[in-house]
């Protein structure tokens, strides 16, 4: 970021959305504060006193900032500008502010883009990495041929007011290798891209309905042929690798494209039936494979959960409105795929999925299944899919009235299907990659999902053991690499006070930043979880709201720099210390170098997670289930998938008819163990063509009925709503509607008071999701 390397810069710009945009994080059994600002008192997590923290409200009342802003809009809207930069943020649409100290204090800059209004859903785009780049898209009348935009290369400190020869229908898009090249889709479907930062722009292509940035630069992008992207099946995947001098059609009968890791993903009808296959090409476009997958229907859809440089896992819906589907994982070719979970949470309610990454340790995935009884259960993996089970109940917690026991029962998280059904759930679970081993989730423990309010729960090795944190739903944030966890009670209610942790959630601290409450609205940390300040953001006045922040910097408590004695060494996946084999999870070991939790001392922004691998000799935990295989439910042994006994397994690669001879199991992509065991697995070529057609550039007729979808954008999981209030113990999923159970849980519930999508046709861009009655292929 040159000299500005240490500078934090916040924009503000205006938005006018209903309610208010910044939402999330959590609280606690603590007593109430007894004084005026800066009062605190502590509590451990199961409710006993606990210390260790002195001169904290001195230190914490000499780091708070307020900041009280002239507006009366009734949202606000962040971004961050770069790494250890700062965040934009946006009021009214008109008004913008900038800030160089992480939000401590704010500067009007309205005047620098003439006070124009910022559009709602695609106002914002900040450049990669520190490029200092900032595009502010106005909003302007509709019936203006051209948009306009305000262009920065200096952090937003300067604007240059640019007009557009085209109105966009999306954000602006930046290539990945030079953020000076851009790419728009415009409302009347042209493909515009500029090399000088949006000076100029160039017209490359017409009737385009998606496009996409290649890793190396190249563009790839759907055309219709029929003057409609509804006519799905029938669109072509071009590409360009020369800014739109020369084109290459890769295919014809295009449904959905996606891009994934090193892999280029295409849904691609088949020729006869309204069905369609999964193809991938390694080679951008130039070859294909068809991965060995079902073919789905109408009714059906495809989505890429994960993918990475050596595994994808796919989600193959099941016929029917069943609400769930089938987990496959793919070999390091993603062309053979086995299956990894049945019954899969899917709705096509809302387009939700419970799927998500751990991120704090390798190889661990969460995710909801549907049971036979229409409950809905968390389920994790350690190994990257190759084995799914459920999460072990927390230590401090009892079995509620959904288990069939009181002493057998496991955690269940609240993922992205809890909050798009309205429950009392305002954020979806937390993990830094930095925060090695942390995972926070708001989770009830019994025999299924609960939809009474959730406790938030804390796992400090990625997953395998829980403890409860904090009672109630609750907002949360991970700072300085995981050896400082803010939150905040979510409440409906006028708050002012904020709760922090130094050892992990074992202990809370709760702090009064202010002596008149505020309508909460949400915690703003800088992306990365390296920062010391946190922000609580909401506003004064129920009619004429007064928009407020308080930025809360913990370096003058948190002052002392971690030394060597404040670490420990830690081994990942331990479970069992008396076993050689113990923490080998794909093929290696990993000894963590990890802060004590008694260490009362920060990491600070330099701070670099060290780890010290070791190969592990090959077990049977090291595969997966090879193509014609499955794991059965609770069991660790490979069996043959019944529909596929008494017949060769063959599949297509490259073009020839491969014979595969297996005992059931492949290594899992990235798997490094060496020597040990070593299941028989042999492909034979059958000296058979057996190349698909289906993508051949041909010309196409236009289909006499095309069945019109409507189609989600985004790159994250869906936050919206579909149900209002659910007076029982379990989620009941039947169809394309939450089915509500009545009967005895029902009188429980009383008596406590009870979302990676393409887009293919016009976009929502405020649901990145599957909408009912649609059948598109979320590949991203």
């Amino acid at each position: 970021m040159g000299g500005a390397a240490a500078v934090a810069v916040l924009i503000a710009a205006a938005v006018a959305s209903a309610g208010p945009a910044l939402g999330l994080r959590l609280r606690g059994r603590h007593r109430e504060p007894r004084g005026g600002t800066g009062a605190l008192t502590a509590a451990a997590a199961g409710g006993e006193a606990c210390g260790g923290l002195r001169g904290v409200p001195a230190a914490l009342g000499n780091s708070t900032h307020q900041c009280i802003f002239d507006d009366l809009s009734s949202s606000v809207s962040l971004s961050w500008v770069g790494d250890s930069t700062g965040v934009i943020l946006s009021f009214g649409q008109s008004k913008l502010y900038r800030s160089e100290d992480y939000g401590k204090t704010f500067v009007d800059i309205s005047g620098l883009i003439n006070n124009t209004f910022i559009r709602t859903e695609f106002g914002v785009a900040i450049g990669p990495g520190n490029s200092g780049k900032v595009i502010l898209t106005g909003d302007v009348s509709a019936g203006s041929r051209g948009g306009r935009i305000f262009r920065s290369m200096d952090f937003a400190r300067n604007f240059i007011q640019t007009d557009l020869p085209f109105q966009p229908l999306v954000q602006l898009s930046y290539s990945p290798r030079d953020p000076d090249c851009l790419l728009a889709l415009s409302t009347e479907n042209g493909l515009w891209v500029s090399r000088d930062f949006g000076h100029t722009w160039v017209l490359i292509h017409r009737a385009v309905c998606l496009a996409k940035w290649g890793s190396d630069g190249t563009i790839f992008f759907t055309t219709f042929l029929n003057n409609s992207c509804t006519d799905l099946g029938f669109l072509e995947l071009k590409k360009t690798s020369d800014f739109g001098s020369s084109f290459k059609v890769l295919g014809t009968r295009i449904y959905s494209f996606g891009l994934g890791g090193r892999f280029l993903f295409a849904s691609v009808m088949i020729e006869k039936g309204p069905r369609r296959r999964i193809h991938v090409s390694l080679d951008q476009g130039e070859s294909w494979n068809m991965a060995q997958l079902p073919s789905v229907g109408h009714e059906q859809f495809y989505s890429i959960l994960a993918a990475n440089e050596d595994l994808v896992f796919m989600h193959v819906d099941e016929p029917g409105d069943t609400g769930f589907g089938t987990i496959y994982t793919s070999d390091d070719r993603g062309i053979v795929y086995s299956k990894s979970l049945e019954r899969h949470l899917y709705t096509t309610t809302g387009g939700e999925t419970d799927f998500t990454n751990v991120t704090s340790l390798r190889g661990i995935f969460i995710t909801s299944v549907l049971s036979e009884d229409n409950s809905i259960q968390s389920v994790i993996t350690f190994d990257r899919g190759g084995q799914w089970v459920p999460l072990r109940k927390p230590k401090n917690a009892t079995c509620d009235s959904t288990a069939r026991s009181k002493d057998e029962c496991s955690l269940h998280i609240h993922a992205s299907y809890s909050i798009s059904q309205k429950l009392n759930v305002p954020m979806a679970p937390l993990s830094e990659p930095n925060a090695v081993g942390i995972v926070i989730a708001h989770g009830s423990v019994g025999g299924a999902i609960s939809v009474m309010p959730p406790d938030v729960y804390i796992s400090d090795d990625g997953g395998y053991t829980w403890a409860r944190m904090l009672e109630g739903p609750h907002h949360y944030s991970i700072l300085d690499s995981g050896g400082l966890i803010v939150a905040v009670k979510h409440s409906s209610q006028p708050i002012n006070t904020i709760e922090f942790s130094t050892d992990e959630g074992q202990c809370w601290y709760r702090y009064l930043f202010s002596k008149e409450p505020i309508f909460f609205t949400g915690l703003a940390s800088e992306p990365g979880a390296r920062s010391m300040a946190v922000s609580v953001w909401g506003f004064r006045g129920s009619f004429f709201r007064k928009w407020v922040s308080y930025t809360i910097d913990f370096s003058e408590l948190l002052s002392r720099t971690c030394e060597d004695k404040d670490y420990t060494i830690w081994l990942a996946h331990s479970s069992d210390p008396g076993d050689p084999s113990d923490g080998c999870i794909l093929g290696y070991k990993e000894q963590y170098r990890r802060l004590r939790k008694s260490s009362v001392c920060r990491n600070g922004r330099d701070y670099v997670v060290t780890k010290q691998p070791s190969v592990c000799p090959c077990t049977l935990q090291d595969f997966l289930c090879d193509f014609g295989y499955y794991r059965p439910a609770n069991q660790s042994v490979c069996v043959e998938q019944p529909e596929l006994k008494g017949h060769d397994l063959e599949f297509c690669l490259h073009g020839r008819r491969e014979l595969l001879r297996t005992s059931g199991y492949r290594k899992i992509p990235g798997d490094k163990c060496s020597g040990g065991e070593s299941p028989a697995r042999e492909e034979t070529d059958m000296k058979k063509k057996c190349t698909s057609t289906l993508l051949s550039p041909s010309p196409l007729a236009a289909p006499r009925s095309p069945a019109a979808a409507v189609l989600a954008v985004g790159t994250a999981l869906l936050l919206t709503a579909a149900i209002a209030v659910l007076l029982v113990k379990k989620y009941v999923c039947g169809g394309r509607f939450l089915v509500q159970r009545y009967s005895v849980l029902q009188q429980h519930a009383e008596a406590n008071d009870a979302e990676s999508i393409d887009v293919l046709s016009p976009p929502a861009p405020a649901k990145p999701g599957y909408h009912d009655d649609s059948d598109e292929d979320l590949l991203e």
